[in-house]
């Protein structure tokens, strides 16, 4: 197998000097793949796409141990906005959007840092919406007016105004409702597919994610506990069990569930 577009290998985090957040956590990202970070809230997902991003400055956190390399090369030392200009463009959870903006100023900030040209710009934003028609519809519409659906596509596609190699996409998911978080998920996968942008996503819905990634890693108390391609995890019983909601193969009655007999491996 090729090298990896991005290869995490072995990063501690710590917040203020203190707060180990993240412990020995390694990843690869195969360019033109869907990977997902998964595990529940405070699992250490933000933390890692921020780590990779180096957003971390603005939060009193940095990595202490370990190695980041994108396409080979080091990356722990630099600006955010260096990382954009090496393709790497992150949307923030909780759908940031500049909410005095309209939709299609909000888009046009996601360009700022090219050089390529008005015409070039003007074919992204064509782009964007095309992927995005909704967009288009209320496209001088204020971000603060419009739907949380509409918000979060408006984020996407102002990382996508970037021209991309690889998106990290903070819990896309949150907040909506289960229709519009399968037509984002469709998108992402189009934009995949079509476009060849990387994903590296974090996220809670492990159902919806491993449905359209090609390989997963899920984390606990910031370390990796189990990881494989999205097939391998959606049919791996602890997996069901703990994150899917299914039960395991040996759940017998009620008393073993609500007795938690069967136990994740990695605490056992």
């Amino acid at each position: 197998m090729s090298a990896p577009l991005l290869d995490v290998n072995g990063i501690e985090v710590i917040y203020n000097h203190v707060i180990l957040v993240l412990k020995g956590v390694s990843l690869q990202v195969h360019e033109g793949k869907i990977v997902a970070l998964l595990g529940g809230n405070g699992a250490g997902k933000t933390t890692t796409l921020r780590a990779v991003s180096n957003l971390l400055e603005g939060e009193r956190g940095e990595v202490t141990k370990g190695q980041i390399l994108l396409g080979g090369e080091r990356i722990e030392k630099l600006s955010p906005a260096q990382m954009v200009q090496r393709g790497v463009v992150q949307v923030m959870e909780g759908r940031h959007c500049f909410a005095h903006l309209t939709i299609e100023e909000n888009l046009l900030t996601g360009a700022f840092s090219r050089k390529d040209g008005k015409a070039a710009v003007r074919d992204s934003l064509d782009k964007v919406y095309a992927y995005f028609p909704r967009l288009k519809t209320r496209r001088s519409s204020q971000a603060a007016y419009t739907s949380g659906g509409e918000q979060q596509m408006c984020a996407i596609g102002r990382a996508l105004m970037a021209n991309p190699k690889m998106v990290l996409l903070d819990e896309p998911s949150m907040g909506l409702a289960p229709q519009i978080v399968e037509e984002v998920f469709e998108i992402v996968r189009d934009l995949n597919q079509r476009e060849k942008v990387t994903f590296l996503l974090a996220e809670q819905n492990t159902t919806m994610a491993l449905r359209y990634a090609d390989d997963g890693y899920i984390l606990e108390n910031g370390r990796v506990v189990m990881e494989g391609t999205a097939a391998e995890l959606s049919s791996n019983e602890d997996v069901k069990e703990f994150y899917l909601g299914m039960g395991g193969g040996d759940r017998k009655s009620f008393r073993d569930v609500k007795s938690y007999k069967r136990r994740k491996r990695w605490l056992a």
